[in-house]
């Protein structure tokens, strides 16, 4: 018999004054708001019916600042560079900024680095190749905040230099810069600490057009830019970077920017009906891919295009660099399996090796992750340094283990679940020893299995129709704020068949002890076909699936198990 994926938990039960407080919603809703925090009536109401900017862009130190030098640059008809980062926060960031700068008849051009030949960041390099082509403006999009050195090097050769930066900052700032937006900043008191990188350009933008108006122009009209761009980054969608997203989402399912609409065309997504996942599992990764594989400028030529045709040759040189990326992640997450004991899986899984494509190991680092439920370390192997990606689990502090190890490296940097290291390669095994034996300690005795947290237990007669429109009024979904997720229990299975092209899929037909039919997807579990128990219990989604123009409701099924006979809960 096929096995349950996940350790499965549900939220606590709503307390009886939050349930009082927010008694003007209903009774799923209400739960739903509870396990995301929301706790009292106007807080909902933001949540549920904001859209759009929550705070005056000058509240962010040094806005003032920023808009004045820009302003003055502009009329002194002096050059400007935008200087982006190339995943999808920057080259969105890169985009708007410098689409709205021409609309003041600004002299600004964008500038993403690349990743394989400079890295991530500003370099010293780029900032003389801009010198010499004569900028006197270079603006930092999703990056720079950790650049002292090379602003104050920019500085020296007489550019002014403005960073706006979503990154937590080190101690030492860049000071010489002539205004530093970054949120996260001890002395910043902008209310909202996670605007993405795209966010903060918006927010420069919504400075620009209250300080100098024009007819007809709003910041507004880059919010599709700026959702693309948060749920790529997957900064937490709550707040205003929810209420940017959820307005940002309306722009998109109406835009008329050829870019945007070819990109769609090329994903296969209708963007009348686009969903904030349609970014994250679409769009997202086709505009990453050119800054994994080669420069992001193919990305950014994209967003500025204005002609559809020529938007949509980029659009499929796009898809085809996903297709393979995605290749090379399979490829390279094989490479790493193959040397795996499945019967004895350590815990830290590593990999290198000279012909892992460094823009991917991350991915694949993740994939490992995903698989396995250990940490994940994959770099790619250079001449003299290995750069890798790191993936973990909540067990597992990542860089608080990368912090034990310093000694042996070259430079690193992450938060809990993901980092970044370069290593001589002459330490890497030395790396990779001390990184085990952390892990073999801090995971000791641990029960090393994935869990997920179900929003609430249900019976299937309640997930109806309705519920789904409930549900509809939480969106955008993304990270801290997740889709709702339920238990349904002891549903009889009157059909389970695998599907899909390799068969991996399993398509059900479930009856409730109310004879209250529903049919059921559950993906990459078809292995339960084979020895499928009468009765079971799920953990799913509730959702509407729409099959040649029919629609009907169905349970997208995360995990399966047998149902207690007994009734117990397990």
């Amino acid at each position: 018999m096929a096995n349950s994926l996940y350790r499965w938990n549900l939220y606590p039960e709503i307390p009886v004054d939050i349930s009082e407080a927010l008694s003007a919603y209903p009774r799923i809703q209400r739960k739903l708001l509870f396990n995301r925090g929301i706790c009292t009536a106007p807080d909902a109401s933001i949540f549920l019916r904001q859209q759009g900017s929550l705070y005056d862009p000058f509240l962010l130190e040094d806005m003032d600042k920023a808009v004045k030098t820009i302003f003055s640059v502009i009329q002194e008809g002096k050059s400007i560079a935008i200087y982006g980062d190339y995943d999808v926060d920057g080259v969105t960031a890169t985009s708007l900024l410098v689409q709205v700068l021409r609309k003041y008849h600004a002299d600004v051009r964008g500038y993403i680095p690349n990743r394989f030949e400079e890295g991530y960041g500003v370099n010293m390099d780029a900032v003389q190749i801009l010198h010499d082509e004569q900028i006197q403006l270079m603006i930092t999009v999703d990056c720079g905040i950790r650049s002292a050195k090379e602003t104050d090097f920019a500085k020296s050769l007489g550019m002014e230099v403005i960073i706006s930066d979503h990154h937590e900052p080190s101690d030492e700032l860049p000071m010489a810069a002539a205004a530093i937006l970054c949120p996260k900043k001890a002395s910043d008191s902008y209310p909202d600490k996670s605007l993405a990188g795209v966010g903060l350009a918006y927010k420069i933008a919504e400075a620009l057009l209250k300080t100098e108006p024009m007819d007809g122009i709003s910041a507004d009209d880059w919010l599709d830019l700026v959702a693309i761009g948060t749920v790529a980054d997957m900064v937490p969608l709550v707040h205003e970077n929810r209420s940017l997203v959820k307005k940002g989402i309306q722009k998109l399912q109406q835009t008329v920017k050829p870019g945007i609409q070819a990109l769609a065309d090329v994903s296969g997504i209708k963007l009348s009906g686009l969903k904030a996942s349609n970014i994250g599992f679409a769009l997202g990764p086709r505009l990453n891919a050119a800054g994994r594989l080669e420069t992001a400028k193919l990305s950014f030529d994209l967003l500025m295009s204005g002609n559809y045709e020529e938007a949509r040759n980029f659009a499929l040189a796009l898809d085809e660099q996903n297709k393979f990326r995605q290749e090379l992640t399979k490829d390279t997450q094989e490479s790493v399996i193959s040397n795996i004991d499945s019967q004895k899986i350590p815990d830290l899984i590593a990999a290198s090796d000279p012909a892992f494509n460094m823009g991917i190991v991350g991915l694949a680092a993740s994939r490992l992750t995903e698989k396995y439920y250990r940490p994940a370390i994959v770099g790619a192997s250079g001449e003299e340094f290995t750069r890798a990606s790191c993936r973990s689990i909540p067990e597992f502090h990542i860089t608080h283990a990368l912090d034990q190890c310093a000694d042996l490296l070259e430079r690193h940097g992450g938060h809990a679940m993901a980092a970044g290291l370069t290593v001589k390669n002459e330490n890497w095994n030395k790396l990779i020893d001390r990184l085990l034996e952390i892990a073999q300690h801090d995971l000791y005795g641990k029960d090393l299995c994935p869990s997920k947290t179900a929003d609430m237990e249900v019976s299937l007669d309640y997930l109806q129709g309705f519920v789904l429109d409930q549900i509809a009024e939480m969106e955008p979904f993304g990270y801290s704020n997740p889709e709702a997720v339920f238990i349904v229990r002891n549903l009889q299975v009157k059909s389970a068949r695998p599907v899909g092209t390799d068969l991996n899929h399993l398509r059900l037909s479930l009856i409730s002890e109310n004879n209250i039919s529903i049919d059921g997807i559950a993906f990459r579990q078809s292995s339960w076909a084979e020895d499928m128990p009468a009765k079971i219990d799920v953990l799913c989604y509730f959702e509407k699936n729409v099959w040649r123009d029919r629609e009907s409701l169905q349970l997208n099924i995360i995990d399966i198990r047998p149902a207690d006979e007994n009734g117990n809960k397990k």
